[in-house]
């Protein structure tokens, strides 16, 4: 009798172990946005916390291995340049998504409407809603207006070029 207890509990413990796997392997369908953990991630770029739940990006890539990942950024100007420095920008299979600016949903951001002037995480200024609006940008509109506002703002370590220093006379 005794063994027979042993393996009904042995089976429903393989049983139960089984349920588990499977259920751990459906947390990501390897598509579409994750979850982001607020306030405790940071962004892939520029390294700030993911704190703005209406203006934050995500780009998913497929990797050589065939699985899928998912980079998280506080402002679709911070994806947008990161993505353009990596082989899969081109790519038909990433996907980049936005929060809506208005909702915080989640949105395909090449079919956005951006809209500017929203004052965003690192200052790029757009945000995107998924109904076309009056004066809206689209995705290649809102990528040349981040490119811009970089060539504009963000000369990163060109205050260090003494070449650039004409208006203040160093000599005393």
């Amino acid at each position: 009798m005794m063994s027979r207890v042993r393996v009904l509990y042995l089976s429903a413990v393989a049983l139960m172990s089984l349920v588990l796997v499977s259920l751990g392997g459906c947390g990501d369908p390897g598509t579409g946005p994750i979850d982001v953990k607020w306030d405790r991630v940071s962004c892939e770029r520029c390294r700030m916390v993911l704190s703005d739940r209406k203006h934050s990006a995500q780009v998913r890539v497929q990797e050589a291995d065939g699985r899928s990942r998912v980079y998280r950024f506080d402002d679709i100007g911070c994806a947008v340049i990161w993505l353009e420095d990596n082989a899969w920008r081109d790519d038909p299979a990433t996907e980049i998504w936005v929060t809506d600016w208005r909702s915080g949903e989640w949105i395909d951001a090449r079919t956005a409407t951006w809209i500017t002037g929203r004052v965003t995480p690192m200052e790029y200024g757009l945000g995107a809603q998924s109904e076309p609006a009056a004066g809206g940008l689209d995705y290649a509109q809102a990528k040349e207006h981040i490119f811009e506002v970089e060539r504009r703002f963000n000369v990163h370590g060109g205050q260090l070029d003494p070449v650039q220093d004409h208006d203040h006379d160093h000599s005393h």
